[in-house]
């Protein structure tokens, strides 16, 4: 496998360069992601748009909770990386394999059993209810082969590799597509089949993944050996994954409470919010994209002791990110029911959606800042701060916010698209004030090993 070395040379050049397979990668998942939504778009009518749209955005929490977990690996294996220690790396590949296998049985076991109760708490409309089941239950089955895939990625990331990953992600999608338009289009299957299709795509990814790291291995030694439960660096990935986890389940949990509350304006609200979510997805990726080779790239310096590299990291990740927030915010500012209309073919959800997305698209410009902070942050090996101050802007302010403009125009989602960027703005100022403190402490440390 090709590594790259993130240490050396031009900083905006090698981290753009190791984003690109990240953000290419993260196109194509979501891609395969949307496609559900898309094709049951197209064939299907708003009930069934409603309970993809609803099921999606459940796996899309287990998803984010096993993705923030993963980072604990990738976060660990980078430090080991800079810091030329291949047995620490060694061992922390072994460890993440066995905790992890253990930790995705139980997790499939639990939303396989109450998949049930979770489409209830989502007050899913009752027209949405079946299709809604269908796809929870089947895609729950699925995530072992999520937490697999995850596992394997977060490996090669670490270690430097962020274009073979590129590759699993690719097949996925096409499988998915594929399958998507054989299922729901070809034999009718609605949400179910969207699932299947799902799972399908993700289970061969994570198949094809695992034999190409069994089969091109490692630079250094690894055997069966390094497999095993070891209790410090499970420690030590749960404490940089979880709060990691922690912040992407409870801002996925943040959404989830709004769609709560937009499901109960009516089913063609809950479809225009799936729609809306599935545009922002997209919109995100180059920013999320941006801002995981900014945690990569900051852990393999920091595990060098490159200070000043990393605050030149942190300046061209959010200069880059902004290039495409800005660009998003304004198309959809007058352009809004042509990304709209690409999910569905119903008027009334179009033109709602476009609504909702005018106000929503300002979040595009802010996370710029706030998403490579926090991975800037997370690098370093502090988890908690960005799940702390993403705590308080979601739970103090996006949630209330949504309520209240739910209440005050019950009939449209205008004014709640304005209850994102409003929760960021709190984020992003918290975000200022700690950067500026934690630039003193890393002036020490450098002074120090000087």
């Amino acid at each position: 496998m090709k590594e790259l070395d993130l240490t050396q040379g031009s900083v905006p050049k090698v981290l753009l360069r190791f984003a690109m397979p990240f953000l290419i990668a993260n196109v194509l998942q979501a891609l395969y992601g949307g496609a559900d939504l898309f094709v049951v778009g197209q064939y299907d009518d708003a009930a069934s748009v409603a309970g993809v749209a609803i099921g999606s955005q459940v796996m899309q929490t287990i998803t984010g909770i096993i993705l923030g977990l993963t980072t604990g690996t990738t976060i660990l294996i980078a430090m080991g990386t800079g810091a030329k220690d291949d047995r620490k790396v060694a061992a922390t590949i072994g460890t993440s394999v066995y905790f992890f296998t253990v930790t995705g049985i139980i997790l499939t076991l639990v939303m396989v059993l109450f998949h049930r109760p979770i489409a209830a708490l989502m007050h899913t409309p009752e027209e949405a209810m079946a299709d809604t089941l269908h796809y929870i239950l089947i895609c729950s089955a699925g995530i072992p082969f999520i937490m697999g895939y995850n596992v394997v990625c977060g490996i090669l990331r670490g270690l430097g590799d962020s274009k073979s990953p590129l590759y699993f992600v690719g097949l996925a999608c096409i499988i998915n597509i594929g399958a998507d338009f054989l299922l729901v289009g070809g034999f009718g299957m609605r949400a179910a089949g969207a699932a299947i299709a799902t799972v399908l795509s993700q289970s061969i990814s994570f198949l094809t993944a695992l034999w190409f790291l069994h089969r091109r291995g490692f630079h250094f030694e690894f055997t069966r050996r390094d497999i095993r439960f070891h209790k410090d660096l499970s420690r030590r990935i749960v404490t940089l994954g979880a709060p990691i986890a922690l912040q992407d389940a409870l801002i996925n949990v943040s959404f989830l409470i709004i769609t709560v509350i937009v499901n109960q304006m009516g089913v063609i609200a809950s479809a225009s919010l799936g729609v809306v979510e599935k545009i922002i997805i997209f919109a995100m990726l180059p920013p999320t994209a941006m801002a995981a080779a900014v945690a990569t790239m900051t852990a393999q310096n920091y595990g060098a002791g490159l200070i000043q590299r990393m605050s030149r990291c942190l300046y061209s990740g959010i200069g880059i990110s902004l290039v495409f927030g800005v660009s998003v915010c304004v198309y959809s500012q007058f352009l809004p029911e042509t990304l709209t209309g690409i999910f569905t073919n119903d008027p009334a959800v179009i033109e709602m959606a476009a609504g909702y997305l005018r106000g929503y698209s300002i979040d595009c410009v802010m996370v710029s800042f706030v998403f490579c902070i926090n991975s800037y942050f997370s690098g370093q090996g502090n988890s908690w701060f960005p799940m702390i101050h993403s705590m308080i802007a979601t739970f103090l302010f996006r949630i209330p916010l949504s309520y209240l403009c739910g209440q005050l125009d019950p009939t449209d989602l205008v004014l709640m698209g304005y209850a994102p960027p409003l929760s960021t703005l709190v984020s992003l100022l918290i975000c200022f004030w700690y950067l500026k403190r934690n630039k003193r402490k890393l002036r020490e440390r450098m002074l120090t090993q000087a």
